[in-house]
């Protein structure tokens, strides 16, 4: 059986050769004008970094293309992808069909993985897709454990899926807390990942604060809670589930670098011996909890309830 791939978004190039230690397989990076809600911020120069480093760990770099674009951007896309395939890149990330129309003519041969955050729901999707140029799918958030593995047994396409950090509630393509403050009479610098600058919406009632940050794509609500299924990985491991996501958004590099090795020691255990897995998942799931940020609640996000889109 093939091993899954552990893949992570760091938060910048120094991250890459600590986290390819700690075991990561594969890096989602880019720049916020093409990728949505990245963990980091990366130019081009360091996009060229990030990915000599990793494949100097033979790990792999995926370049994020997947915001959403408007008429303004569509004469970017091909000297973007076109660099992407010149810096090595082993996959571009995409939910447009116009960068997959685009890369078919300005790189022909990069991968490509569709991700479109929420309508990654059934496997007719996902190989449709995968018959239009797409190698991988990124499954929504929002289906559960059943539908994730009935998804797997059908796809035609390698298949990723989420299984830590926070994940997005609401996207607008306004800028509402800059447009805010400007009507206040106010300038607000939007520094979303200045962990000092936070911004909540809080929610009294069910006592919960939603992470709220605004980037060049517009404003995002994100989750209460982290995703965390460390202790529940072997339903989807037996099923092959190509590929676990670790989002940093939000998150330190040292929170990254502990969960990710969680994480590797989980998928070996398993490939290894999965009774060693059963043994220590409940071991691994404290030695997160002991790094997890007070006011950010660990949960099983949708895995286990109702399919919801």
């Amino acid at each position: 059986m093939k091993r899954t791939e552990l893949l992570v978004t760091p938060l910048s190039v120094n991250d890459i050769l600590p986290l390819a230690e700690a075991g990561a397989d594969a890096f989602v990076i880019g720049e916020q004008r093409y990728g949505l809600r990245l963990a980091g911020e990366f130019n081009r120069e360091q996009v060229k970094q990030a990915i000599e480093l990793a494949h100097s760990k033979e790990k792999k770099v995926y370049v994020a293309m997947n915001a959403i674009f408007h008429n303004e951007k569509m004469n970017e896309l091909s000297d973007y992808i076109k660099f992407a395939a010149e810096a090595n890149a082993d996959a571009i990330i995409f939910g447009d069909p116009a960068v997959l129309m685009t890369a078919r003519e300005a790189a022909p041969d990069m991968k490509l993985h569709w991700s479109t955050e929420t309508l990654g729901t059934n496997w007719f999707s996902c190989n449709y897709w995968g018959k239009k140029g797409a190698n991988r799918a990124v499954l929504a958030r929002e289906i559960n454990m059943d539908s994730i593995v009935e998804i797997k047994e059908n796809a035609e396409v390698e298949i990723e899926v989420q299984v830590h950090g926070m994940s997005c509630m609401f996207q607008s393509k306004r800028s509402l807390l800059g447009n805010y403050y400007e009507y206040q009479g106010k300038v607000m610098e939007i520094e979303n990942r200045k962990m000092e600058k936070n911004m909540f919406i809080h929610d009294k009632e069910r006592e919960n604060k939603y992470p709220i940050f605004e980037d060049e794509n517009g404003t995002h609500i994100m989750s209460p809670n982290d995703i965390c299924i460390i202790d529940e990985l072997q339903e989807l491991l037996e099923a092959g589930v190509d590929s676990f996501k670790i989002d940093g958004i939000l998150k330190s590099s040292d929170y990254l670098i502990a969960v990710t090795k969680a994480y590797r020691e989980a998928i070996d255990l398993f490939f290894e011996d999965s009774d060693q897995y059963d043994d220590k998942k409940d071991e691994l799931l404290e030695a997160i909890k002991a790094v997890q940020p007070e006011n950010r609640k660990l949960d099983t996000g949708f895995f286990f309830k109702e399919t919801v889109y």
